[in-house]
């Protein structure tokens, strides 16, 4: 089992593979600039080259994730184009550490009278941003934690994206627990029928990573409030077991994203590996 968590980049990227290897995580999650802005400016390419070098050396695997402002539903042409060229600024990050690919959640519903439209933007914006790169770094869909039925929180959804798009072998997808069980999709009890549907729907043969996070709030309410995984949430440990067990997904990272006030995300990963390590 692949374990690990979002870390910080206050110390660069290489900073961040070291501060994951201090945690004797096999995994971690970084903002690949500044999380709350848009904004583009050169980043350090020796000491991404360092950071990706490190980890092949440590058999450490990560991923990046999109500063907060990004959305593929941009309310206006000025935004859409701050998000894409931030996209293709975060691509090219990293690519250059070696990570996997860019987590981005799935768009929202901005168009009342034409709920379509929404997803015809998506794949503007995706189209417009693919067609520029090629690299070997993925875009990663996530799934979202909305109310039962709204955008971005059925397996259909982000499969039907990937397949409309130009270009879906530069397209993975990223599934994160908590939305899942927010939105309704996982509620703790149906885990084998959605590894149905995904095999059907050929979901799990692109999933990339996972975000694993417990939840403060009972399935389908809707509320994105990460939990700590045992004994923090609505989730429960033989729930999590379910889905550490399943054969799909082996070799795919589990990154936690949950609240470090109470228990340490060092901590935490001590204590998945201890749970789940040899499954």
């Amino acid at each position: 089992m692949i374990f690990g968590s979002h870390v910080s980049i206050k110390n660069g990227y290489l900073g961040a593979a070291k501060q994951a290897a201090s945690f004797n995580a096999a995994a971690f999650q970084y903002f690949p600039k500044n999380p709350r802005s848009l904004s583009v400016k050169s980043f350090d390419k020796e000491d991404a080259k360092m950071c990706k070098e490190f980890c092949t050396e440590k058999e450490i695997v990560s991923v990046a994730h999109t500063p907060y402002p990004t959305t593929l539903t941009p309310a206006d042409n000025k935004k859409k184009e701050q998000v894409i060229v931030s996209l293709l600024s975060d691509l090219e990050i990293a690519e250059a550490c070696g990570s996997l690919g860019v987590v981005v959640h799935f768009g929202k519903n901005i168009f009342r009278d034409d709920p379509l439209a929404s997803y015809r933007l998506m794949l503007e914006v995706l189209n417009h941003v693919l067609c520029q790169w090629e690299g070997e770094c993925k875009i990663l869909l996530e799934n979202m934690a909305g109310k039962p039925g709204t955008m971005g929180t059925a397996l259909e959804e982000l499969v039907q994206l990937r397949k409309l798009c130009d270009y879906p072998e530069k397209i993975g997808y990223c599934f994160d627990t908590c939305h899942a069980f927010a939105s309704g999709l996982w509620n703790g009890d149906n885990w084998k029928q959605l590894l149905e549907k995904g095999v059907e729907l050929d979901y799990f043969e692109h999933l990339v990573v996972f975000h694993l996070n417990n939840s403060k709030y009972d399935t389908g309410s809707g509320k994105d409030r990460h939990a700590n995984i045992f004994d923090a949430g609505y989730i429960k440990e033989e729930q999590f077991s379910q889905v550490m067990e399943s054969r799909l997904i082996e070799n795919i990272p589990f990154i936690l994203e949950t609240p470090k006030e109470v228990v340490s995300h060092k901590k935490e990963i001590q204590q998945l590996q201890q749970r789940w390590g040899a499954v």
